[in-house]
C-alpha cells in the first residue's frame, strides 16, 4: 500500500502536520468507518467518515463521527440549501477520483464546499481517510478544517 496519495500530498502542501496510519480493509463490512476505528483501536467518535452529498442538486463533501449519521436537513442548512441527498456511489467516485472505503476529503480530483461537524473540533486528534482503502492519516482537527477550508458546523441528528 502506497502511503503517499493525492490526499496526503494535499496534506503537506496546506502544511498540515500529520501521520499516516494503515488497516486492514475488510470490503465486505457495512460500516466502514465503524470497522476503521475498531481495527485502529480508536473511539468511533475519532475516526471520521467522509461522505459525499448534494445541496439542492450541488455536490458538497461531509466529514462526520463514524459512529453518527447525517441529518439531511442540517446538511442542507449548512450550506443555505432546501434540500439534500446522499450522493449515488458511481457518482462520487467520479467527482473526487477516489473508490468508495477509500474516499478523502483531501485532494479531492474536483474540490467542492466541505462541511466538518463541529463536535470533531473538541478532540484533540481524529482519524481521516487518506486517499486510499485502509489507510487513514491523523491529525488535529482544526488543521483538516484549515486545510479542507471547511465550515464546522452542527451536521448530525
Amino acid at each position: 500500500m502506497s502511503k503517499s496519495t493525492r490526499a496526503t500530498l494535499a496534506l503537506i502542501k496546506a502544511g498540515a502536520d500529520f501521520t499516516v496510519h494503515t488497516y486492514d480493509y475488510d470490503p465486505s463490512v457495512d460500516r466502514i468507518g465503524m470497522a476503521a476505528a475498531e481495527a485502529l483501536g480508536e473511539a468511533p467518535h475519532r475516526v471520521l467518515k467522509t461522505l459525499m452529498a448534494e445541496v439542492d442538486g450541488k455536490p458538497v463533501c461531509v466529514v462526520v463521527p463514524s459512529d453518527r449519521e447525517v441529518s439531511m436537513k442540517r446538511l442542507a442548512a449548512a450550506f443555505g440549501g432546501k434540500s439534500a441527498a446522499m450522493m449515488k456511489p458511481a457518482d462520487a467516485e467520479r467527482l473526487t477520483g477516489y473508490h468508495v472505503g477509500g474516499i478523502s476529503p483531501f485532494g479531492q480530483k474536483k474540490r467542492v464546499p466541505t462541511a466538518l461537524e463541529e463536535t470533531a473540533l473538541t478532540e484533540p486528534f481524529v482519524y481521516i481517510n487518506g486517499g486510499q482503502r485502509g489507510l487513514q492519516v491523523r491529525l488535529a482537527p482544526a488543521d483538516a478544517c484549515k486545510a479542507l477550508n471547511a465550515v464546522a458546523v452542527s451536521l448530525v441528528a
